[in-house]
């Protein structure tokens, strides 16, 4: 019984120490603040947008929505709520561009698109969907603004 009970305390000590692969880079304060969870990741909304059911030729209304479009993303970006955004290359999908929004839930992520011009008129539409990523996804932010020489 003694041997079975020592036999059975060492496996285990040895189950749990194999177990644990502890990352000696581990920052609990970064983790923290970045509402990582143990695994360093944690929810976001990935944004398809797509070409919208508004068929106007005025150009300027196109313009104007667009412009307004652009300053969303900087404002939205500068809020942290917008992380990665960019535009596709021509498709057969329609697909015109991608957002990874820094929020948990579809309902946060459907009250920001609506602060979107281009989505407003309907020249975008957004189909949203929960997605799970890397906490330190929004630390890239600070080097983009240190890598694009020409205003977009």
């Amino acid at each position: 019984m003694k041997k079975a009970l020592l036999l059975f305390t060492i496996l285990l000590l040895y189950t749990s120490s194999y177990a644990q692969n502890d990352n000696p880079k581990y920052d609990a304060s970064l983790a923290l603040q970045l509402g990582a969870d143990e695994y360093g990741m944690k929810s976001y909304v990935f944004v398809l947008l797509k070409t919208g059911t508004n068929t106007t030729t005025d150009e300027q209304f196109i313009a104007d929505c667009f412009a307004g479009h652009m300053t969303n993303i900087a404002k939205l970006a500068n809020a942290k709520k917008l992380i990665v955004a960019g535009p596709m290359g021509k498709n057969e999908a329609n697909l015109r561009g991608i957002f990874i929004l820094n929020v948990a839930t579809i309902e946060e992520a459907n009250q920001l698109l609506e602060t979107d011009p281009a989505i407003k008129a309907k020249l975008l539409s957004a189909e949203v969907f929960p997605w799970y990523g890397s906490a330190a996804l929004p630390e890239y932010l600070p080097y983009h603004d240190k890598v694009w020489k020409m205003n977009h």
